[in-house]
């Protein structure tokens, strides 16, 4: 059964998370603890979790399930009983949350509304993410499968990522792209999701351009969309060769 140490760990981490919540929710700033708790609905799930996960590791039946379940009425945050997660964690607002049963989440990991650790497909063992510490996951974002988001990552909202994302790296766009910031990102929560950098508007801007030039070097040579000069016929564009995706399966299993 629950022993007194197991007890201790919990109130210390139900601690921290109540810090987490002051540090990084600007509207927590000068709200007491005692407040924070009685009215953050993202301390009330990572509370209602803690217990949870701490009866369903010492085997107690039905119980961890129905905490999760009465949780997820209330505050709009799922969480399975079973999954990992490390202090200093912290869910703004909250809403449509969703963290999957073999999710691992590290310490001083922030999420806001929307974002899901799930599966993909029906396969059995390791099926969620695993998030590493200092990772902060934007709103509607959904990650997939047995993936890992290293360490200081930042994912941005809406994207959909179910492929590793390296340490330090800024993932947006679906599917999600990573993107270095200057080799390196600062460690820390971060909320300015309106300055994330988008590989595919940047790509789209470069055709635009390119075919700007194109336009305006054939108007210069009398508008003959077939000739470049002297008959000179357009040379075939280079299309990409399509091959088969490679590389382990998302699902995992």
């Amino acid at each position: 059964m629950v022993g007194f140490r197991t007890l201790k760990r919990v109130v210390g981490e139900i601690r921290r998370d109540v810090r987490a919540a002051q540090e990084r929710d600007p509207a927590a700033r000068g709200v007491g603890p005692a407040e924070v708790l009685a009215i953050w609905p993202g301390v009330h799930a990572i509370l209602a979790h803690r217990v949870a996960h701490a009866l369903s590791e010492a085997g107690v039946p039905i119980l961890p399930r129905v905490i999760a379940g009465f949780s997820r009425a209330v505050t709009g945050i799922e969480i399975h009983p079973a999954a990992r997660i490390g202090s200093g964690f912290f869910v703004d607002h909250g809403m449509g949350v969703v963290i999957g049963e073999t999710a691992v989440i590290g310490n001083d990991v922030t999420l806001y509304q929307g974002v899901t650790l799930g599966g993909t497909g029906f396969a059995t063992g390791k099926r969620h993410p695993t998030v590493e510490d200092n990772v902060t996951i934007g709103s509607g974002a959904k990650l997939l499968g047995p993936i890992t988001i290293g360490h200081g990552s930042k994912i941005g909202a809406n994207t959909v990522v179910i492929h590793d994302v390296p340490p330090n790296s800024t993932v947006v766009g679906n599917p999600g792209h990573p993107v270095r910031i200057d080799g390196k990102r600062p460690e820390g929560p971060d909320a300015d999701w309106v300055h994330l950098p988008d590989p595919v508007a940047d790509a789209i801007k470069g055709l635009a351009s390119r075919i700007g030039a194109l336009e305006r070097a054939l108007a210069e040579r009398g508008g003959d969309p077939s000739a470049v000069g002297d008959g000179e016929l357009l040379p075939e564009p280079e299309l990409p060769q399509v091959r088969p995706a490679r590389g382990p399966n998302p699902a995992g299993g």
